[in-house]
């Protein structure tokens, strides 16, 4: 195995988890299907497609993984067609970029930046996956293979359906990378298929997963509650925190003895770790039955895959395969069906217990927090109307 092949194979080894994110939780093990709901593989693409709307950080990563076993099963024979695609490489064709770039700004005023770069790899046309004229119009490539052997390498057929799909300007899932990322790779790819001229990219790709995307999943997958149960939470911490007070501050006015002051401090803590833990997205209730209620999308897909036995594996597959359309789900029919429930309705709705223990041990540490906080606010404020000499106003 090459160097560059090892390091893409080991790119993921030895990273520790972001801080606050408990190693059973990790990147490698939610990608390697070792979480239970709703920390799994499939929540996090989930996630990734309604919430976050980067699904395509995660389809491409999770292509180019199985794209990389399949290329090391090749014959070695094969693998002669598709030469590894070097460092040295990659920066002769960062350079040619960068010089491409410098003579754009040479230009006069009224020349377009595609007609300066027409007839290269760099062209619009080229990123666009347009062919040349007189070229094959399934290549995405511009400019023509510079030897025959590209068109035999192993997977170029699938290697120009990433291309049409994460690569090229305005793909169906285009990739947020940058133009000289975007121009580099093309020219890796004219040359060869091997999994190396990915390494650039897919190095970026990978960071933004581990680093960005997957925290943020987990800090979601927190919230036990959808946004109306949220709320109303926090209302009813409001309400209560609220009404302790004005409890204590009653009897504070009142003529009966002191101690009867702390009756209000019932109401303040649980009011008050109401609202504490439902800023975290979490509801009390909810977690001490260690349940969470069922995303808007699991509440039809569910029912549809109760019809259909293996359903909801038939939603995986879609959601990872590189070649479906683009990452749109607007016109889905839960979308509707959701819009439509009442307030009451949602706020209520069904739910399902939390599997994965690490999840429940994040919630249970919130919920302990809250209390402990709230025990502390209670008691000063209690401590407070306590103090207060008795006088007996009404």
């Amino acid at each position: 195995m090459s160097e560059t092949t090892e390091s893409i194979h080991s790119s993921k080894l030895q990273v520790a988890s972001p801080p606050g994110i408990p190693e059973q939780l990790s990147f490698d093990r939610v990608i390697n299907n070792g979480t239970c709901p709703p920390c799994t593989l499939r929540d996090f693409m989930d996630y990734l497609l309604y919430i976050e709307h980067a699904a395509e950080h995660l389809q491409f990563f999770m292509w180019f993984r199985g794209y990389v076993k399949k290329f090391e099963f090749l014959p070695r024979s094969d693998k002669a067609l598709s030469p590894e695609w070097t460092h040295q490489n990659q920066k002769d064709a960062l350079d040619e970029w960068k010089k491409l770039q410098a003579n754009i700004q040479k230009q006069i005023p009224n020349t377009t930046v595609n007609e300066v770069l027409k007839g290269t790899m760099f062209s619009k046309e080229s990123s666009a996956g347009v062919p040349c004229a007189g070229f094959d119009s399934g290549n995405p490539f511009a400019t023509p293979p510079t030897s025959s052997h590209v068109t035999i390498q192993p997977f170029r057929k699938e290697i120009e359906h990433i291309i049409q799909t994460y690569i090229a300007e305005e793909s169906p899932r285009e990739l947020n990378i940058s133009s000289g990322q975007r121009k580099t790779l093309l020219k890796a790819l004219e040359a060869t298929t091997h999994p190396s001229a990915f390494s650039r990219v897919i190095s970026d790709v990978e960071s933004v997963l581990r680093n960005q995307l997957h925290p943020n999943f987990i800090r979601w997958t927190i919230c036990n509650g959808n946004r109306p149960r949220v709320m109303f939470a926090r209302g009813l911490g409001i309400t209560l925190t609220l009404a302790g007070v004005s409890i204590e501050l009653l009897l504070t006015l009142s003529d009966v003895g002191r101690g009867y002051r702390a009756l209000g401090a019932i109401a303040l803590v649980i009011g008050t770790a109401t609202l504490i833990a439902a800023a975290k997205g979490m509801c009390v209730v909810l977690h001490g039955m260690h349940h969470r209620h069922l995303r808007p999308w699991e509440l039809f897909t569910d029912a549809e895959a109760d019809k259909d036995p293996g359903g909801g594996a038939y939603s995986m597959r879609e959601s990872v395969d590189s070649v479906q359309s683009a990452n749109s789900y607007e016109d889905a029919p839960w979308v509707v069906s959701y819009q439509k429930r009442n307030i009451v309705r949602k706020i209520f709705d069904r739910e399902i217990r939390v599997q994965e223990p690490a999840l429940k041990q994040i919630q249970d540490m919130i919920f302990v927090q809250s209390m402990l906080i709230a025990f502390a606010v209670s008691l000063l404020i209690t401590a407070i109307f306590v103090a207060v000499p008795k006088h007996g106003y009404i």
